[in-house]
C-alpha cells in the first residue's frame, strides 16, 4: 500500500516554476501544458471530471486523466519530525532573517529523495517549497526550528505555532464530496483546459495545506 501511495503521489508536492524544465523534476510526468495548482472546494465530481471553486473565487473544471489517483492528508505534529525523515516545507522569508514555514509535509519513507531541492512555490507570494535530501533530510529539530539539507546545502526553517504538519494517507473516490477541500497539481493547455492525474483531498477536518 505504501509503495502504491508513493507512486500515485509523485506529482503532488513539487513541480518546477513555470518556464523551468519540467522534465528535470521527479514530481512531473511528461507535462503537455503549463503546470498549475488548483486549490479550493469541490463543487461536483462525476467520476471523470472535477469542478472546483478555487481559493481565488473562480470555478474551474478539471478533467481527470485515465488512471487518476486520489489521496488524503493526516494531521501530524512537529514532534513527529525525526532526524532522517524526508520532508517538504513551504516557507516564506522571515522579517528577522531566515525562513518561516507555512506547512510541513512528512513524506512516506517510499518517497524519500523525490523532487529534492528548493523551488519557487505559489502557496503565497514569494513562497518556496523545500524538499530535503535522503541522507540528512532532517538534520536536527531545535525547539521549533528544523534544519534540512539538500544538494549539499543547509537551510534552517522556523516552524511557528499552528503551522500545519501533515503526512499523506490513502483515500478513495468516495472522499470527493461537494465542499471537500482539494489540492490538485494539474496542467493547463494552450486552450485553457485543465487536466490532472492526481488529487489530494481533505478528510476528517484536515485540509491539504500545500
Amino acid at each position: 500500500m505504501l509503495q502504491k501511495l508513493a507512486t500515485a503521489l509523485i506529482a503532488v508536492v513539487v513541480s518546477l516554476p513555470l518556464g523551468a524544465s519540467v522534465g528535470s523534476s521527479a514530481f512531473a510526468e511528461g507535462a503537455k501544458g503549463n503546470p498549475v495548482r488548483v486549490r479550493g472546494s469541490i463543487v461536483s465530481f462525476d467520476g471523470q471530471s472535477l469542478k472546483v471553486k478555487t481559493r481565488e473565487g473562480e470555478t474551474v473544471d478539471v478533467a481527470l486523466a485515465s488512471g487518476w489517483t486520489v489521496s488524503s492528508v493526516t494531521r501530524m505534529s512537529l514532534t513527529d519530525v525525526k532526524p532522517g525523515d524526508y520532508v517538504g516545507i513551504a516557507s516564506l522569508p522571515a522579517k528577522a532573517g531566515g525562513d518561516g514555514a507555512l506547512e510541513v509535509l512528512i513524506f512516506p519513507p517510499a518517497m524519500k529523495g523525490l523532487g529534492e531541492g528548493s523551488y519557487g512555490w505559489d502557496l503565497k507570494p514569494n513562497s518556496t517549497m523545500t524538499n530535503a535530501t535522503v541522507a540528512d533530510a532532517v538534520k536536527g529539530v531545535d525547539g521549533r526550528t528544523v534544519t534540512v539539507t539538500y544538494h549539499g546545502k543547509e537551510k534552517k526553517i522556523a516552524v511557528p505555532e499552528g503551522t500545519p504538519v501533515v503526512t499523506l494517507a490513502p483515500a478513495t473516490a468516495a472522499d470527493l464530496k461537494p465542499d471537500a477541500m482539494v489540492f490538485v497539481p494539474a496542467e493547463k493547455d494552450a486552450g485553457g483546459a485543465i487536466s490532472a492525474q492526481r488529487i489530494v483531498v481533505g478528510a476528517n477536518g484536515v485540509v491539504p495545506p500545500m
